[in-house]
C-alpha cells in the first residue's frame, strides 16, 4: 500500500480508503441494491482491506439509516487502533423537523449517536455530507469546533461542496479562528471529470487533500457494462442508475479502458481506478465492494502504473470541454519571455 498526506496536516492516509457504504440495509431499498451485507460479510472486507494496508475506512450516518455505522463498530472491535474512521453528517435521520442538516443542535446530536453507533470516544474525519443553505457556516464550524477540542474529533472536512461553497467555510474559518477543513470528498471517474474545473485546483491551492468517492461512476467503468447491455444482471449500475453518466460518451471510454486493460492483462476496473490514482490532487480513493475478489482487484490498482501513453488515451476520449471564462483567460505560459 501507498500513503499521502491528509492535506496540511501531518496524518498520511492509504491511497486507497475502504467505503461501508454496502454495509447494512439488507431488504431495505436503496441500500439492499448497494450492498445489504451482514456483519460476517462486512468483517471479512474489512479484514481483507487491513491486512493491504488500507489504514482509512469511510462511512456516513445516513447509510443504512445508521445500520452501517452499527456494523462497522461491531466487526472494527480491537482492530480500531491504528485505523482512521471518517464518517458524515447532515441528511435526514429522524422525522422531527430539526433532525436533519448542519446547525449547532444537528451536529452535536448527530456527532454523539455516530460514536454510540461506531463504538468509539472519537472520530478521525468529520465531514459534512453537503451544504446546508439555512444555517450560517459560522454556527457549523463553531459546533465542529467544539467536538474537536472535547477530543470527540481529530479532523474535520467537506463532502460534495461547490468550490465558492467550501471557499466559504474556509474564509469563514480563517476569519473567526475556527477549525478548518483539512478534506474534500467528491464524485470523480473517467466519466465524471467536473471537478477539475474549480474544485481540484480549489483544493490544491488551498492545501485540501482530495479523496475520491465512485471512480468506478456506480459500476459504469466496472467492465460489466457495454453497449449490448449488461454482463451481470444484479450488478448496482444494473439497477440503480447513479451517478448520472453520459451513456454515449460513457461507451467511448469503456472502449478505450477494454484497449488499456487489454495492453496491461488486467481488468477495465482496475485500469478505471489507476486513472483516478495517478490524477495531480488525488489524495484517496474510496472503494466499495459486495464480495471479497472485487474488493481485492480495486485494490490491486495501486499497483497498476499507467505508461503515458495510457493515460493519453483515456485523457482524450473523456476530456470535458473547456467552460467559460477558462478558454478567455492567459494561460500561465503566455507571461513567459519570448526568446528569439
Amino acid at each position: 500500500m501507498q500513503y499521502e498526506q491528509l492535506g496540511a496536516t501531518g496524518v498520511f492516509v492509504s491511497r486507497i480508503a475502504l467505503g461501508a457504504m454496502t454495509f447494512g440495509g439488507a431488504g431495505t431499498p436503496p441500500w439492499s441494491v448497494v450492498g445489504g451485507l451482514d456483519d460476517k460479510a462486512a468483517d471479512e472486507l474489512v479484514g481483507l482491506a487491513l491486512d493491504a494496508g488500507v489504514n482509512l475506512i469511510d462511512t456516513a450516518d445516513m447509510y443504512a439509516a445508521g445500520e452501517c455505522e452499527e456494523i462497522l463498530g461491531r466487526v472494527l472491535g480491537p482492530r480500531r487502533q491504528g485505523t482512521l474512521l471518517a464518517t458524515k453528517l447532515l441528511s435526514r435521520m429522524g422525522t422531527g423537523p430539526n433532525d436533519i442538516g448542519l446547525s449547532r443542535l444537528w451536529v452535536t446530536r448527530a456527532l454523539e449517536d455516530s460514536l454510540r453507533r461506531l463504538r468509539t470516544d472519537h472520530i478521525d474525519l468529520y465531514q459534512i455530507h453537503s451544504f446546508d443553505p439555512l444555517t450560517p457556516v459560522e454556527e457549523t464550524l463553531a459546533a465542529l469546533e467544539d467536538a474537536v477540542r472535547q477530543g470527540k474529533v481529530r479532523y474535520i472536512g467537506a463532502s460534495n461542496l461547490a468550490a465558492w461553497q467550501m471557499m466559504k467555510f474556509l474564509g469563514a474559518s480563517q476569519l473567526r479562528g475556527l477549525e478548518r477543513f483539512v478534506s474534500q470528498q467528491v464524485y470523480y471517474s473517467l466519466a465524471g471529470r467536473d471537478i477539475e474545473r474549480e474544485i481540484l485546483p480549489m483544493a490544491a491551492d488551498r492545501k485540501l487533500a482530495t479523496l475520491v468517492w465512485s471512480p468506478l461512476a456506480g459500476g459504469f467503468l466496472s467492465g460489466k457494462f457495454d453497449r449490448d447491455g449488461s454482463s451481470e444482471d444484479t450488478a448496482r449500475r444494473a439497477l440503480a442508475d447513479f451517478p448520472p453518466v453520459d451513456r454515449e460518451r460513457g461507451w467511448d471510454i469503456v472502449d478505450v479502458l477494454r484497449v488499456v486493460a487489454a495492453r496491461h492483462g488486467v481488468s477495465v476496473a482496475r485500469v478505471a481506478i489507476a486513472w483516478v490514482l495517478a490524477r495531480p490532487g488525488v489524495t484517496s480513493v474510496i472503494v466499495g465492494a459486495k464480495r471479497p475478489d472485487q474488493l481485492t482487484e480495486n485494490l490491486a490498482a495501486v499497483d497498476l502504473v499507467l505508461t503515458e501513453e495510457d493515460l493519453a488515451e483515456l485523457d482524450a476520449v473523456s476530456a470535458l470541454p473547456a467552460p467559460y471564462p477558462d478558454w478567455c483567460q492567459l494561460a500561465p505560459g503566455d507571461r513567459l519571455p519570448v526568446h528569439s
